[in-house]
Parts: structure tokens; sequence; C-alpha cells
């Protein structure tokens, strides 16, 4: 007999060339794809930058860490333990209600615990994603043109954090193929690039996926609540 798996209903919006509707898309294997650039050269600047930090460089590229699918939330606001973590601006991938779906989220991450391990750090903040997804096949014919773009907000002032083409990460496909069991219920963030003006802690995270060709996007912001060290 197996084991019980747990699933996290999280509530889309899903917008297909059939029109659009709300759906409850249960998740129950929640993927972090990291490494997963497909400029070589970028790649190992963004492991530079993460090395500054005290980060080991990855055993492989990609690489596929796994966390708790309860982290996913749509939330506007999260809470985290102190001020060492920030967001990442990310393309999400949803096996869900019958189809592949493109959304937006921020892999949340603290970076005191990524020093210590990358797994560690990925159980523990919360996984904000936009209630809205794309049906993939819409923008497969011209995938390479979305952008995504972040913003860090701190005492009322915003400041544009990353941005750039979807093209700067491996096509969702490969990325589908190489973790070889994209099932029903799997959710994958799918990897990120480097900052401006260098990683920091942010009261908000605001962050827009753009389908410059299709003329729309998909935004999400959520605020940061930094919850006491007590020890």
């Amino acid at each position: 007999m197996s084991a019980p798996t747990s699933s996290n209903p999280v509530q889309l919006t899903l917008r297909g060339s059939h029109g659009c509707r709300k759906a409850v898309a249960p998740v129950s294997d929640l993927v972090i794809a990291g490494w997963t650039g497909r400029d070589e050269a970028a790649l190992q600047a963004h492991i530079r930058e993460l090395g500054a930090l005290g980060i080991a460089a990855p055993r492989r590229t990609p690489i596929f860490y796994r966390a708790g699918a309860s982290l996913l939330t749509t939330a506007p606001a999260v809470q985290v333990i102190g001020k060492e973590s920030t967001g990442e601006v990310e393309f999400v991938l949803f096996n869900v209600d019958g189809g592949i779906w493109v959304g937006l989220g921020s892999d949340h991450t603290d970076r005191k615990a990524e020093a210590i391990g990358v797994t560690l750090s990925k159980q523990m903040c919360p996984k904000p994603v936009a209630p809205e997804a794309w049906a993939l096949a819409d923008v497969a014919a011209h995938w390479d043109e979305l952008m995504l773009r972040s913003w860090a907000i701190s005492d009322g002032r915003q400041s544009l954090y990353q941005e750039g083409k979807v093209s700067a990460m491996r096509h969702p496909s490969n990325l589908m193929e190489l973790f070889g069991k994209f099932l029903p219920g799997t959710a994958m963030f799918c990897g990120t690039f480097g900052v401006q003006g260098g990683i920091r802690w942010a009261d908000a995270f605001r962050m827009e996926l753009e389908d410059p060709i299709l003329k729309r996007s998909i935004t999400h912001c959520y605020e940061i609540e930094a919850l006491p060290i007590e020890g």
C-alpha cells in the first residue's frame, strides 16, 4: 500500500485559447529547478554571485530540488524568519486540470540557510505564485519573447531588481524532459537570473511575466514580514 500523498489546493485562473476558468489546482509535488541558464557565462556569473555569500556551487546543472507543496501560496503577504531572505522571479510550470500551464512565482529563499545547504533553504520560506496561468501551448510559438521582471520595494521606494527574457533559461519542454516525471499535480519553478544592485532584503517584492506578442502580463506583489529571531 503506497503512502498517502498530501496536496495543496492552489486557486488559479487558467487562461487558454478557449477562454478562461477558475480552477482549484491540487499541487502535490513542488520542484525547484536550479541553475537552468542557457548562457553558460551568465550561469557561472550567478554561481559566483551566490558564492560570494558562501553558497556552494551545485553538483550538476540543471539540478532539481524538492520542497513541500504546502509552501505554495497566492497570498498577498508572507512571513519569514529575520531579514536574510530574498525573492527571485521565475516562470512556473503547472501540470494541473488536464494541461500544462505557465505562471509566475518567486523562489523566496533564506540566504543564510542557503549557505548551510541549498535543499534546506528551499524549505525555509513560502513560495509565492501569481493566481493566474496561461496555457503553455498558447505561448509556445513565441516563447523566447516572454519577459520576466521583478522589483524590490523598501521604505516606500521601488527599484528594478531583475529583468530579462525567459530565453535566459532552458525551454520548458527541455526542463520537463530532464526532470523525467512531470506528472499531474506537479509545479516546477524554472530558474532565474542575476540581480541589479546586489542581493538584498525587501519589504515587498513585485514581479511580472510579460507576453509582448499577445500584449498581456501576469503580475503579483507580496509583502514580507520579518519575524524576530529569539535564539
